[in-house]
């Protein structure tokens, strides 16, 4: 990278760092000028993280570093960019800027300090993806999780209040074991930065090993609990299902975190040695096992809220499974199915709540759930002033349409191509090999049955909604609330056309990003910058 391009990898933590900590000091009532100054903090963090994915991509894979206080690898903090830390950052932002848009409509009023909250969610997001080193990774973790508790709570409700007490001690209780995992693994390594235990790792005598690796397994679960691996998923259907729409539409990426940790440690720890291959039993059973118990969710689930949440879990069982695999052609197409069903499901979060007000007062007796969960909107102010958007219900028809075609993964959009790239690199043309292993095949045909079940849920949902329901209703919708919807759509609708160069530049992530990539090389090899002392020029004696 080139030497004003490093000033880059800070940006995104300090621009969203800057304009949350701003936005305390203007008061709650100052609605608009608080929407601007967060809207324009997200504007600019998508151009940076654009930038960051071009450096990423011309530098072919060379990993940028950043050393925040001058201090060279092991012993200073250390921020590292290529190419997977790169997409992951800009995903973000990406997503950021029309679940931003669509809060302006009436949620971002629901309840105080929603723009900051927002934007320390996303410096912690972003830190997460940068850091080179396992304890700031636990510092900006936290900083994301205490972003996400009071989002979660936006909107107030006794059915968020309950949700969001369960979703803080679960995450308190996952920090818990974060800490413990990174004491044991410091204590065996001797370090916790992310490349020098890559290389300490193989040299680590026998029985040390075994107190390190059961310090990852900890680690891991904490992780695990993040990504929403079964049996530690039990809060997650029903902390996304009663979260204002767009904070669910956001916590879509949340659960990406806990995938993106596992992925990068798996890669750069476990790849060769004594330790090849830990863990990755665990993750192709038990993303299977997540993977089925999705699958019934969705089928189980009457409200569309509901659906969107048990298909976070579908996302995260085919993730997890993959990653399980070791297989590089199938984390390159799990790489894409992470891009679009996260893009997906924040749009499908956002449509959730337009669609539902096409429902009149007996669409709940339909719903069979429907009882169990409330409803948790009684406190949202109404929908602001502003322009709406004609033909209502075509428009929410055809974005409702796209969304199921997405998440079903039906030809020919990205949805479809990424799990072709998956099921292609298990039972095709991949690397894993002719012919598949069991667990290999099993894999496919949940995957296959994961895009059949959403596309019955998702058709019922549908038929009830728009179709067979005699109290539907024209909803009064803005432009601001259906034009993020849009967008998200067309934006996958453009990475469907270039799925090509998508897939060849997540190959390259994952190849960079492995044992034998420049991560390792890139962080170890960075020097600090001469101090203002060794660049003064020496006294001559006489």
């Amino acid at each position: 990278m080139m030497d004003w391009s490093k000033h880059l990898i800070v940006a995104p933590i300090l621009i969203p760092l800057v304009s949350g900590a701003l936005m305390l000091f203007i008061a709650d009532r100052q609605r608009v000028l608080k929407s601007m100054v967060g809207l324009v903090s997200s504007l600019l963090l998508l151009l940076v993280s654009l930038l960051l994915v071009g450096i990423a991509a011309a530098d072919y894979g060379a990993s940028g570093v950043y050393l925040v206080a001058n201090w060279a690898s092991p012993f200073g903090i250390v921020l590292v960019v290529d190419r997977l830390s790169a997409f992951m950052v800009a995903l973000s932002a990406v997503l950021s800027v029309p679940v931003l848009v669509f809060s302006m409509a009436r949620w971002h009023s629901a309840g105080a300090h929603f723009h900051s909250l927002f934007q320390f969610l996303l410096m912690g997001l972003n830190g997460a993806f940068l850091t080179g080193d396992l304890f700031n990774l636990f510092v900006f973790f936290e900083v994301m999780l205490a972003a996400s508790y009071g989002l979660l709570l936006h909107g107030s409700g006794p059915l968020r209040v309950k949700a969001g007490l369960h979703y803080i001690a679960v995450n308190l209780a996952a920090a818990l074991l974060f800490l413990i995992g990174v004491s044991l693994i410091y204590g065996t390594a001797g370090t916790l930065n992310i490349a020098d235990l890559a290389a300490r790792i193989p040299g680590i005598e026998p029985d040390r090993r075994m107190l390190m690796e059961a310090g990852a397994a900890v680690l891991g679960v904490a992780f695990l609990i993040k990504a929403g691996m079964w049996p530690l998923c039990f809060w997650l259907p029903s902390a996304y299902s009663v979260a204002a729409a767009p904070v669910a539409a956001i916590f879509a990426l949340l659960s990406k975190v806990g995938i993106y940790i596992i992925l990068r440690l798996t890669m750069l720890l476990f790849a060769e040695g004594p330790s090849a291959g830990f863990g990755s039993a665990l993750l192709l059973y038990g993303g299977m096992v997540t993977l089925a118990f999705g699958i019934i969710g969705v089928l189980a689930s009457q409200a569309l809220a509901r659906i969107g949440a048990y298909s976070i879990l579908v996302s995260s069982g085919t993730l997890l499974a993959v990653i399980g695999l070791n297989d590089a052609a199938a984390t390159s197409g799990a790489l894409l199915y992470l891009v679009s069903s996260t893009l997906t499901l924040g749009a499908f979060f956002l449509l959730v709540e337009l669609v539902e007000r096409c429902q009149g007062a007996g669409a709940s007796v339909l719903a069979v759930t429907m009882e169990a969960y409330g409803d948790a909107d009684d406190d949202v102010p109404e929908e602001l002033d502003g322009v709406t958007m004609p033909a209502t219900l075509a428009m929410l028809g055809v974005c409702f349409a796209g969304c199921t075609i997405l998440l079903a993964g039906l030809p020919p959009l990205s949805g479809f191509i990424a799990k072709f790239g998956i099921l292609s690199a298990i039972i095709g043309t991949g690397s894993i090999g002719v012919p598949p292993t069991g667990p290999a095949l099993a894999l496919a045909a949940l995957i296959i049955i994961a895009g059949l079940a959403t596309l019955i849920a998702l058709t019922r949902a549908g038929i009830r909604t728009f179709w067979s329901s005699l109290d539907v209703a024209v909803p009064r919708v803005l432009v601001v609330e259906v034009a993020p919807v849009l967008a998200l759509l067309a934006l996958l609708a453009a990475l469907t056309i270039q799925a090509g160069p998508a897939l060849s530049y997540m190959e390259a992530a994952v190849r960079s990003t492995g044992k034998g990539g420049s991560y390792l090389n890139g962080v170890m090899e960075e020097k600090a910058l001469p101090s203002w002392r060794d660049l003064q020029p020496q006294a001559s004696g006489d």
